[in-house]
């Protein structure tokens, strides 16, 4: 009987893009990964010193070199292309007109091998790129997602474990709206086994900064690069995990950059929101009753992602 191989292509071997193969070797998400980059000497490198490792791994996993067009089989593409230099600004934007060119020119290549799989993009601005995809793919709605406020969720779990002492794991907690300066903490979807945060309160552990953990949440990205010049664990572990979803049919709630249809109120735009991933992408997008104050503020990273979309067609159209 043959079984079927997992198989994940991986476009841009950048520090995300590497680190993401590198997972998901070492994680035993895909049988195989198809290592796709513009820099033919530095594919070689990455995949002769990820083949160095499959050793050590818990499963066989094959590292292989393939085209645009070559990917037609894989049943993932992460598209990690980039160049983190050009937001060294502290805005993700700016990345806009280097990647914006790029990903509307190599993504009907990939379509034209005849992929049929799921796209999760990591390129920055996020939630734009993920938009410019879908567009230029054609694939079925929730096909295509981005990373999004996944590991923006991550930095917020991580502050607000290190004040209550608490396991990243033993509570819930998601940043909404645009990966970028414009996201937000819903502070009323913050669950402790089941209590929200104002039931907690009394207790000084559960007393936070909002203001201040917030601004550190959306900034944390800029700590990391400020010493290290890249991100790289955290990010291609939330790649990671979002394609271990897709191939396990897991149906885990994450939080992603989604396509709205009528959530929030929203149409036409991908925006980070807790979203269920399965075997199928994003299969449902969780709308949640938010405060009058929260709503707007959702409402106003929403509005941002629209107009860099907007801006992001004089690129490509």
């Amino acid at each position: 009987m043959a079984f079927k191989k997992r198989v994940v292509g991986v476009i841009g071997l950048g520090h995300v893009g590497a680190h993401v193969a590198f997972n998901l070797g070492v994680l035993g998400i895909a049988d195989e990964v198809k290592l796709c980059d513009v820099k033919s000497e530095k594919l070689v490198s990455e995949r002769q010193d990820m083949m160095d490792a499959v050793m050590f791994m818990p499963h066989r996993v094959n590292y292989t070199i393939a085209s645009y067009e070559e990917l037609a089989d894989c049943d993932v593409i992460v598209n990690a292309i980039g160049d983190i230099t050009l937001c060294a600004s502290g805005n993700r934007d700016d990345e806009m007109h280097f990647t914006v060119p790029q990903v509307a020119d190599y993504i009907p290549k990939v379509m034209a091998g005849g992929f049929q799989g799921i796209i999760i993009n990591i390129t920055n601005p996020c939630d734009v790129i993920t938009d410019l995809i879908a567009k230029k793919s054609g694939l079925p709605k929730g096909h295509v997602f981005g990373t999004g406020t996944g590991l923006d969720s991550a930095r917020l779990v991580s502050a607000i474990s290190q004040q209550t002492g608490l396991d990243h794991h033993s509570f819930s907690a998601y940043m909404m709206g645009e990966h970028g300066n414009s996201q937000i903490v819903p502070w009323s979807l913050i669950k402790f086994g089941g209590k929200s945060l104002a039931e907690l309160e009394q207790n000084p552990a559960y007393v936070f900064d909002k203001a201040r953990v917030q601004d550190e949440t959306i900034h944390a990205g800029w700590v990391t690069y400020s010493g290290k010049h890249c991100t790289e664990y955290g990010i291609s572990m939330t790649a990671a995990t979002m394609v271990r979803a897709v191939l396990r049919d897991e149906r885990k709630i994450m939080a992603a950059s989604a396509p709205l249809d009528g959530e929030y109120g929203e149409t036409g735009i991908f925006c980070g929101v807790p979203s269920v991933i399965g075997a199928n992408g994003i299969e449902e997008v969780i709308e949640y009753n938010l405060p009058e104050q929260e709503m707007k503020d959702f409402k106003a990273c929403c509005a941002t992602i629209r107009a860099n979309i907007a801006k992001a067609e004089e690129f490509w159209k």
